[in-house]
């Protein structure tokens, strides 16, 4: 019987390390003595939490657990009310030095939140959307804080395990596969035509690199500015791009570069429908890049890459 007590002991001690070490680190958890008192608390999750949105419209929903923390379950229905609290972030901000921005688009789908007597945990929902229409070099955050509870309980402080301070990253928008048409311009061989799928991957907020230079085994790095330009009546935002040498990580030593307008061979499919060239049209999703490399003579290469 003596081990079994040690065994039990041991493992309540094991569980009690592992939640706090599951604990943000933002405050010192005051809830030491529950001996006739009732806390509600976000779950042993309370605190920094971080999840990845995609740039799309779509509803994304993310749920925490609402807990009481007593030593005897409530004898009575209890009503933990939340709100998205802009001034919780900001003290995160001034304690952590971070630059976070209020995610615009929030909602709590269970508010109060009702915890059942006899029982100590029930679950919120919170829903963001419209990832699509935010700067994904932005921080976002959606802090979610008890606010009130019913029948003496008392809200955790926002900073502790009061809190719910989700973390909302919008993944690179121009990250994914392409279908790329175009052609690689030879000084002697001619035009080289290209049709394939290419991938672009993040390399940071707007730039992304893709592997190939038309056909030729170097990569372009493409950055998408705040500059905009109206391409047959839509605004579209100029992009950089910069050709590199994958050998070397670097720009081709021979020299490289991209054109103001379009520079190519204007009888080659597809035929260009302006002289617009390295820009990202927004609503067809598709970059127009218009570039050249020295490799003995110059290369040039013109691609269509649209979004699959």
């Amino acid at each position: 019987m003596r081990n079994k007590i040690f065994m039990i002991v041991s493992l309540l001690a094991a569980v009690f390390i592992f939640n706090s070490c599951l604990k943000d680190d933002v405050g010192v958890d005051w809830t030491s003595s529950l001996k006739g008192k009732m806390y509600a608390e976000i779950g042993i999750n309370g605190g920094y939490q971080a999840m990845a949105l995609q740039p799309t419209t779509d509803t994304v929903t993310f749920k925490f657990l609402v807990n009481i923390a007593t030593d005897q379950p409530p004898t009575q229905d209890i009503q933990v009310t939340l709100a998205v609290d802009e001034a919780t972030m900001n003290n995160y901000d001034t304690l952590k030095s971070a630059n976070y921005k209020l995610y615009p688009y929030i909602k709590i789908v269970d508010n109060p939140v009702t915890i059942k007597a006899g029982t100590r945990n029930a679950y919120a929902h919170v829903q963001v959307w419209h990832a699509d229409l935010l700067n994904a070099c932005d921080n976002f955050m959606a802090p979610i804080i008890i606010t009130s509870a019913t029948n003496g309980v008392v809200p955790a402080a926002p900073l502790d395990m009061g809190g719910c301070l989700m973390a909302l990253p919008i993944s690179n928008p121009y990250a994914g596969d392409y279908h790329c048409v175009g052609y690689r311009l030879h000084p002697t061989a001619g035009v080289l035509p290209v049709d394939k799928t290419e991938t672009m991957s993040t390399i940071d907020c707007k730039t992304v690199v893709v592997s190939g230079f038309g056909d030729y085994p170097y990569n372009v790095i493409v950055a998408v500015t705040d500059i905009t330009i109206t391409v047959l009546g839509t605004t579209c935002y100029k992009v950089n791009i910069t050709i590199i040498d994958p050998s070397t990580g670097s720009p081709v030593a021979s020299g490289q570069g991209q054109y103001d307008t379009f520079t190519g061979s204007a009888t080659s499919v597809p035929i260009p429908l302006t002289n617009d060239v390295n820009y990202y049209n927004p609503v067809t999703k598709t970059f127009v890049l218009n570039g050249w490399y020295n490799s003995s003579a110059p290369r040039i290469m013109y691609e269509v890459l649209t979004r699959l």
